[in-house]
């Protein structure tokens, strides 16, 4: 593969700020990980069936063996609840989960805690009541977004969701999968807390769909999407801020059984090392890397290991 710089001209500066923020050390001191820290940790990392999860599948079980560990990426399974219920019948080891996905699907709740550091620790809290950890978190939010070309963005001067419900009725049309129809912390809540027009135009779309009908502006202005999706930088899209916070937080983080964590706590150690250099930003152009540009994650994976000096 060739060689490329992705985005961290901050990174660096970002991480220690996280590092010192969340209290966590490198475990190797930092720099390239040293082996033998988890030998004898051996097992499956699992993953969602999209590329974000593929990507942090494959840099995890790469990171965890560069110290020690004997461990392979499995990302075989299909929907967020056959991973977990891998995790809690001891199927993976670990994967890598989000914030709102636990604290709303598995956790029961239907209301989402606001601001992502309140939502990760009740989310700590609940699911170790179920016997799992989480490690800190990285800095990365995958939480649906509405987002816009950005030529129109400039024509209709809007930047917030609360720009987009004072636009008349005419302007305000929005394509989305049907699931977000219907789900509390989808469009019927996002239109009664903004106030969006009643004959606002709604066209329903399967996910992939949806981002390039939102670049091409027939169907609609406003297309639902995942904010670290590649394809919103690829295509020119503009995110629209959630002034009002009413989408959870969606914060990506690894979990794992804490009775593993008790046995190797030097895991902790390990993932500390590249949770803070996963920004919403970083994760767009890893996923666009394999969405946009066809790259296969697991290469993806182990040259921008490789590129932070991390194996």
């Amino acid at each position: 593969m060739t060689t490329r710089t992705l985005v961290s001209g901050s990174i660096a500066a970002f991480a220690v700020a996280a590092l010192v923020l969340t209290g966590c050390s490198s475990g190797s001191g930092g720099g390239t990980s040293q082996g033998g820290d988890l030998e004898g940790l051996t097992g499956e990392i699992g993953s969602k069936d999209f590329s974000e999860q593929y990507i942090l599948a494959y840099m995890t079980a790469e990171l965890l063996n560069a110290n020690g560990a004997d461990v392979e990426a499995n990302t075989k399974l299909v929907g967020s609840a056959n991973v977990r219920q891998a995790l809690e019948n001891d199927q993976f080891l670990g994967y890598w989960e989000y914030t709102g996905t636990s604290w709303i699907t598995y956790n029961g709740n239907t209301t989402p805690v606001q601001g992502a550091e309140a939502q990760f620790e009740a989310v700590r809290e609940a699911d170790a009541e179920n016997g799992i950890a989480w490690l800190e978190p990285a800095p990365f939010n995958n939480t649906y977004a509405f987002a816009i070309r950005e030529s129109e963005a400039e024509n209709l001067g809007v930047a917030t969701l609360s720009d987009v419900a004072a636009l008349p009725a005419a302007d305000q049309s929005f394509c989305i999968e049907s699931e977000f129809s219907t789900r509390d912390d989808g469009m019927p809540g996002l239109s009664d807390a903004y106030g969006f027009a009643e004959d606002a135009r709604i066209t329903m779309l399967d996910t992939g769909v949806i981002y390039t009908a939102t670049a091409a502006g027939d169907d609609c202005n406003f297309g639902e999407v995942f904010q670290t999706d590649g394809r919103i930088p690829a295509l020119n899209l503009v995110v629209m801020e959630d002034d009002l916070e009413f989408f959870p937080s969606y914060q990506g983080g690894f979990t794992l059984k804490q009775e593993t964590l008790d046995e190797f706590p030097a895991i902790a150690d390990v993932i500390a090392e590249l949770s803070p250099l996963l920004t919403t930003e970083v994760m767009q152009e890893l996923n666009a890397l394999v969405d946009v540009d066809g790259e296969d994650p697991e290469d993806v994976a182990i040259e921008w290991l490789e590129e932070q000096g991390l194996i």
